[in-house]
């Protein structure tokens, strides 16, 4: 009884210290500057965490599994790359228009993650090195394609996704809204979902159950890349061009996320929800180091120090459950 009652605890601090860790972040902003509880400013931080929250969701499918992508923001950058040019003629000699484009770049983000997936699991190779390759793969193939220049000219119909609102909300936080919903849905209402914790608990347990752990680990990394591509697409109308050389940091800023959120680097363990609430402490931090003008590198080691601190956290309470 008292073991249950502990690993209850343990479970409550666990899904609850994500929530505590934003309020005190918040707090602590609101403090030392009084800009940030403006209602602009709050937009601004929904709109920053808009792109990091996509790339995490996908990276929280693929960590459930135990798995992990790196690649999520070069293939979100390659992949708005890619639609900029569709959508303006840039690169194919032939104007598709946005909407055309959007989808095409969208097959293309879930085709990219299937590689990384098959690569993984046809291939042998840990999650690891292969979407590290991938990672390097998609960052040469942008810079390959814009010649590393961005790609400007955008429609309107293209920047809307990434800078226009509807009834005063912007579009960017809409679409983290749908899409989290979406794969929330999947992830608890669908047998899909169930076989994703399965694999991430007990890889084996779940094979011996019936259940096709390489056709889950493969369907956990197209929805990475999609959801990848989906950030990409809203970040580059958010900047009205395709820049080559943007997304450097987008890698561990989706993984802190995730981590934040309660989703551990050992699988089987992890919400979408909370993801969301660990990207919104990452967009928060950055605005409010901004605002406080803190440079820009100073930040990264921030970041980095953040990063460690979620992975410390996740070992520790991984040890007490087991």
């Amino acid at each position: 009884m008292t073991d249950a009652r502990a690993t209850n605890r343990l479970d409550v601090l666990r899904r609850s210290t994500v929530f505590l860790i934003l309020f005190a972040v918040a707090i602590v902003f609101s403090l030392l500057s009084p800009r940030f509880i403006s209602l602009s400013n709050l937009s601004n931080i929904l709109l920053q965490t808009s792109i990091v929250a996509l790339l995490a969701i996908g990276q929280t499918v693929t960590m459930l599994t135990a798995g992990i992508d790196l690649s999520v923001g070069t293939v979100g950058v390659f992949c708005g790359s890619i639609a900029a040019g569709l959508a303006t003629g840039y690169g194919f000699g032939v104007t598709l228009g946005t909407y055309p484009a959007f989808l095409l770049t969208m097959l293309l983000g879930a085709a990219l993650g299937g590689i990384s997936g098959l690569l993984i699991v046809r291939g042998n190779l840990p999650p690891f090195v292969a979407t590290l390759s991938m990672m390097a793969i998609a960052r040469g193939l942008t810079l390959v394609f814009t010649q590393g220049r961005p790609v400007a000219g955008l429609p309107e119909s293209f920047i809307f996704w990434g800078s226009g609102t509807v009834l005063g909300i912007p579009v960017p936080v809409i679409v983290v809204v749908v899409v989290t919903a979406l794969v929330y849905l999947l992830l608890t209402r669908t047998s899909f979902g169930l076989y994703i914790y399965a694999v991430g608990g007990n890889k084996e347990m779940a094979r011996l159950s019936g259940i096709s752990v390489r056709s889950v680990e493969l369907g956990a990394y197209v929805i990475s890349g999609l959801t990848a591509a989906i950030g990409g697409l809203i970040l580059t109308g958010r900047l009205a061009s395709a820049q080559p050389n943007v997304g450097v940091d987008l890698n561990l800023d989706a993984i802190a996320a995730a981590v934040l959120g309660g989703t551990s680097l050992f699988g089987g363990t992890g919400s979408v929800l909370r993801t969301i609430v660990g990207a919104l402490i990452m967009g928060t931090l950055a605005n409010g180091l901004n605002l406080m003008g803190v440079p820009s590198y100073p930040q990264l080691v921030i970041k980095g120090a953040v990063f460690i601190l979620a992975v410390m956290l996740d070992i520790l309470t991984s040890r007490k459950r087991s």
